[in-house]
């Protein structure tokens, strides 16, 4: 039996809950914070999910020494309520030992909670048979010195600063 471990992160953004979710499921949204890349979603259940690299990370993984696949991450949408909740399945294929790992699961949650003020809340549902994916997406690979981010509180940070500032925090 696996022991379930589920990342939880919360961060408040003054923006509105359609905006944030735009800015979730948006290809061209997503390109411009956190790791970038393309995201795009058939948000009905049963419906595909996936993240495109663009150039710059394909270069700069390469410059790195690691192969960059086009498509970065993968999963199936399994519940999308707009703009409210958003649920998929998740595997990273760039790391051939997280690809191997297999599928997690993804959920946001975007609650209003004052006037164009909204909670968002990541949940990340791992189990032991995901060590890699849970050391990758915690952000403990940074806090070690190895490299890989802050996972999704980097990721999460970095979308707030988008939308409340128009910057992202490198910029």
């Amino acid at each position: 039996m696996s022991t379930i471990t589920n990342q939880v992160y919360r961060i408040y953004i003054k923006a509105t809950a359609e905006a944030i979710w735009t800015a979730i499921t948006d290809p061209e949204w997503t390109n411009r914070y956190g790791y970038t890349g393309y995201a795009h979603y058939d948000l009905r259940p049963g419906g595909a999910y996936r993240v495109d690299a663009n150039e710059e990370f394909k270069a700069a993984a390469a410059e790195h020494g690691f192969p960059c696949p086009d498509v970065v991450v993968d999963g199936e949408v399994i519940e999308a309520d707009p703009p409210h909740k958003l649920v998929t399945t998740w595997r990273m294929l760039m790391d051939p030992t997280c690809a191997s790992e297999g599928f997690t699961r993804v959920t946001y949650e975007i609650t209003p909670v004052a006037e164009a003020v909204c909670r968002v809340t990541l949940t990340h549902e791992l189990d032991d048979r995901h060590p890699s994916i849970d050391v990758l997406v915690s952000g403990r690979m940074e806090d070690a010195g190895e490299g890989g981010g802050g996972g999704h509180a980097w990721v999460l940070s970095d979308l707030k600063s988008l939308l409340e500032t128009g910057s992202v925090l490198a910029g």
